[in-house]
């Protein structure tokens, strides 16, 4: 049987919906596979808010699966990073998606025959914001290898916020506000907990660290 997933790793939306529009579904598509939605911008979560309700209400239940181990909800996969930022002292936290306008759906699509199954596929595509599948009428799975990825990015990510932005010792950073502001200067420490950093500068021909929150600078482009 010829494989005709596909890999998400590095393409760009247009690129993938170009890969769908030449590969064909496999002759029999029987089980659950892993498919991707294209949704409108920032509608993912009403999106996946509506899927979590109605699926049950719409008796869709068993055409959807979530991943071994994870709850029903991971029915309809967001994958999302928890995001801290400390500006002024202050330490906020958002949520950012990992695939802004991307879904994933671990479903039973295509009956053994290859024939694509009208009723779950209709009613993915009914969703207010929901665009198509990868693939449109004949929507394309993911390999496993590329789920696998996802997966373990969703994993690493659960309860452990990371910085908005990451400085690395030895970049080289402008200093955007304070008394060094247009100055530029080399990381030489980061404290990702506090969102500080220390940044050699030169001043009178002599370099001194200054300490500053990761919001007064941004990479250098020199």
């Amino acid at each position: 049987m010829t494989d005709t997933s596909i890999s998400t790793e590095g393409a760009t939306v247009p690129e993938i919906a170009a890969m769908a529009a030449i590969i064909k579904p496999a002759e029999s598509k029987g089980g659950f596979r892993w498919y991707a939605i294209q949704t409108l911008s920032n509608m993912e979560g009403k999106v996946k808010k509506y899927m979590d309700k109605f699926i049950e209400v719409e008796e869709m239940a068993e055409f959807f699966a979530p991943p071994p181990g994870r709850p029903l909800s991971d029915r309809v996969l967001m994958p999302c990073e928890t995001v801290q930022e400390v500006k002024n002292g202050k330490k906020t936290t958002k949520i950012r998606k990992l695939y802004p306008n991307y879904m994933f759906l671990q479903m039973r699509l295509y009956d053994e025959g290859g024939k694509l199954l009208q009723k779950p596929w209709y009613f993915v595509n009914s969703v207010q914001g929901v665009i198509n599948f990868i693939g449109g009428t004949e929507p394309i799975s993911l390999k496993p290898t590329e789920m696998e990825r996802i997966l373990k990015q969703v994993e690493e990510a659960e309860g452990k916020p990371v910085p908005k932005i990451v400085y690395n010792p030895g970049e080289s950073v402008k200093i955007t506000d304070g008394p060094f502001k247009t100055t530029t200067g080399i990381v030489e420490s980061v404290d990702n907990e506090r969102g500080k950093l220390e940044v050699s500068v030169s001043i009178f021909g002599r370099f001194t660290p200054v300490e500053l929150e990761f919001w007064q600078v941004e990479r250098s482009t020199e």
